[in-house]
């Protein structure tokens, strides 16, 4: 470090720490920091707007809080009474309702309950510092929990001492809001920093939930995934986007969430669908929906929106495709390839029939023009996007908090693939005439989507960014899409179900390899025998065999079906990854009923747990990356220290 600019350094760390005895204190705090436990990180993918299943696998732990209860009470608590005390810890304010109603003897209660938490608050509270304890504490209980919490030495009899804390709580009737911010604090401190490998959004009905849920949440990060990446463009006003996200909450049942969740209007669409299709029965863009949540009188309704929609997207592709001959795309443009008077299609050399061939807006002469009223259409819905305050909200928080890769305490977390070649080597992709493999082409195509939103001077670096944003979503180069194309046209329109394949990246034969998996993490500079990869976006097929756990748990797949419309396919409801400080372990997860029955019936989401790395030494928090930080912090302190006891920096005392 040039030594002036150290001096300059050092002078500005004495403004935070003006003596000998301010410096010594902060090493010496920091130091014990290095020597705890590190904190629980915990791993989602693939949520795919299931909030319901996500908010209880976050109040659980995955597991974790059981896991303490289990530690804690032992053989002392019957399966039952820790079941209990289980589900007052997730859901305590509705729980409490419930007791209220049945309990005879409520004060007997609320002192056994009292004395249950605080003894799981300690232990979950035992691997982090005091002040980051307190700083999680709520704030109308703050002192009185930290009170309970803390052993006392000086106090003799301690059993009386809290004893006495608890009657009075339960004496001036703030019992059950003593109940709630225990159980609340608990669910606090059992993870301390949570992971989403992408794909929040689609298919399932509640993504603004979860996206609500997570920008209050205490640490989180998010590796984006395709279906997070169009939501991102949609709100950046690209209008291919914007079709694409209409017409996946069309097709799934959730337009509602559309309209009440974000507020976006879409009568003008509605109206247009009618005028356009309201004679057309649409049969082949039916509704995958939830018969327990759905509401099939609005089913006629939402099949015409969807094949309005869905027209329009045809389109509106199409047009990025044909001005961006970079991206490679021309195989897509289908419109064209259409002979409307005998309602077939040509491609790949042969011909097939159309199951539709009813298309008023497509002019066979010049098929990818959007109609007047079309554009009209989307420049509703455009400006509807756009001034969504709520949306625009939540993708700035996908931006603040996300990120296309992610690496952290020695793992590489992504969404997708690695794009490679047939031979297994990095495929070179073409960004806007410069070609990009690896971490470069990541990089790239994260400069360009943060572009796509944010740049508001440069019009044409914006556009770019736009299209780019919607080029992760679909494209065969794509890491986070990852297959050679999206047949949604010929999912929709062709029955032969040989134009519906789309060929996955050879990524997926060659992470069976270990080497390939090697070449990835050293491309991002990790250490090949300290490190993994955390990998969402393919459902693993648990029911065919396939196991998630690859190369000698080197690589870990964690898209285990957290959304309803995959579970027959994989076999279970989910993976998530917990990584504490004894290692890694890969929890699976039983489908969630509900909420309700949660409470009532006292069901947790049944989950099978299996130990994929277990340490040998626990790890601290010197071993993660902020332990690195605290520690070259450290070295920064002590050069301080060192300015001040040889007169180089006078103490402000």
């Amino acid at each position: 470090m040039d030594q002036d600019y150290e001096m300059r350094y050092l002078k500005s760390l004495a403004k935070l720490y003006p003596t000998i005895a301010a410096a010594s204190t902060e090493i010496i705090n920091l130091q014990s920091i290095l020597n705890l436990p590190k904190g629980t990180e915990h791993f989602l993918t693939d949520i795919h707007g299931e909030y319901e299943q996500f908010l209880h696998v976050l109040k659980n732990g995955s597991g974790s809080v059981r896991r303490k209860i289990d530690e804690e009470f032992g053989n002392t608590l019957s399966s039952r009474d820790k079941k209990s005390l289980a589900t007052l810890i997730y859901y305590p304010k509705l729980k409490l309702e419930l007791v209220e109603k049945t309990e005879d003897n409520l004060e007997d209660w609320y002192k056994i309950t009292l004395h249950r938490l605080i003894q799981i608050c300690k232990r979950v509270a035992s691997k982090y510092t005091r002040s980051k304890v307190r700083k999680a504490l709520p704030k109308d209980f703050s002192y009185v929990i930290e009170e309970l919490i803390t052993e006392k030495e000086e106090v003799q009899d301690k059993e009386a001492y809290y004893n006495s804390i608890l009657n009075t709580i339960i004496r001036i009737g703030s019992a059950k809001e003593m109940i709630i911010a225990l159980s609340n604090l608990i669910q606090r401190l059992v993870i301390d920093h949570i992971h989403i490998v992408g794909d929040i959004f689609d298919r399932g009905p509640g993504p603004h939930i979860i996206m609500d849920r997570l920008m209050t949440y205490h640490s989180v990060d998010i590796q984006w995934g395709n279906h997070d990446v169009v939501w991102m463009g949609a709100a950046a006003g690209h209008k291919a986007s914007i079709a694409n996200v209409i017409r996946i909450a069309a097709r799934y049942g959730n337009l509602d969430m559309l309209e009440e969740g974000y507020g976006i209007n879409l009568i003008p669409l509605a109206n247009f669908a009618m005028n356009t299709y309201g004679n057309d029965k649409c049969s082949c863009f039916k509704i995958n929906y939830d018969k327990a949540e759905y509401n099939t009188k609005d089913l006629e309704w939402d099949c015409r929106m969807q094949k309005a929609i869905a027209i329009i997207q045809f389109k509106l592709e199409s047009q990025v495709i044909m001005r961006r001959p970079e991206f490679e795309m021309e195989n897509r443009l289908l419109l064209d390839k259409i002979d409307y008077e005998a309602g077939t299609i040509q491609l790949e050399g042969k011909v097939y029939p159309l199951s539709d061939t009813n298309f008023p807006t497509i002019d066979p002469k010049n098929p990818y023009e959007l109609s007047a009223a079309e554009t009209e259409v989307m420049d509703r819905l455009q400006s509807a996007f756009m001034k969504c305050e709520k949306l625009q909200t939540h993708v700035r928080f996908l931006f603040s908090h996300g990120s296309l890769y992610k690496i952290f305490n020695s793992n590489l977390l992504y969404h997708g693939c690695m794009p490679l070649n047939e031979d297994g080597s990095f495929k070179k992709v073409n960004v806007f005439g410069t070609e990009y493999s690896g971490k470069a082409l990541y990089d790239i195509l994260e400069i360009y989507a943060r572009k796509g939103y944010y740049s508001v001077l440069d019009k044409e670096e914006r556009e770019k960014g736009q299209d780019i944003l919607w080029y992760i979503w679909s494209n065969g180069n794509s890491p986070v899409f990852g297959k050679d194309k999206m047949t949604t046209f010929e999912r929709y329109l062709i029955k032969d179900k040989e134009t519906h394949h789309e060929e996955k990246n050879p990524y997926y034969r060659y992470i069976e390899k270990e080497e390939t998996v090697n070449r990835i993490l050293e491309e991002f500079g990790l250490d090949i025998n300290q490190s993994h990869i955390i990998n969402g976006h393919m459902p693993v097929q648990l029911s065919k065999g396939e196991t998630p756990v690859k190369c000698n748990g080197k690589l870990l797949i964690i898209d285990g079906g957290f959304s309803k419309a995959y579970q027959k396919v994989t076999g279970i409801a989910g993976y998530t990854l917990v990584y504490n400080s004894y290692g890694l372990r890969l929890v699976a997860h039983d489908p969630f009923t509900s909420m309700e029955d949660a409470i009532a019936k006292e069901t947790d989401i049944h989950s099978e747990s299996m130990v994929v790395e277990q340490v040998m030494r626990r790890r601290l928090v010197a071993d993660t990356d902020i332990g690195k930080e605290l520690q070259r912090t450290i070295k920064e302190l002590e050069s301080l220290l060192s300015a001040y006891r040889h007169g180089i920096i006078n103490e402000k005392i």
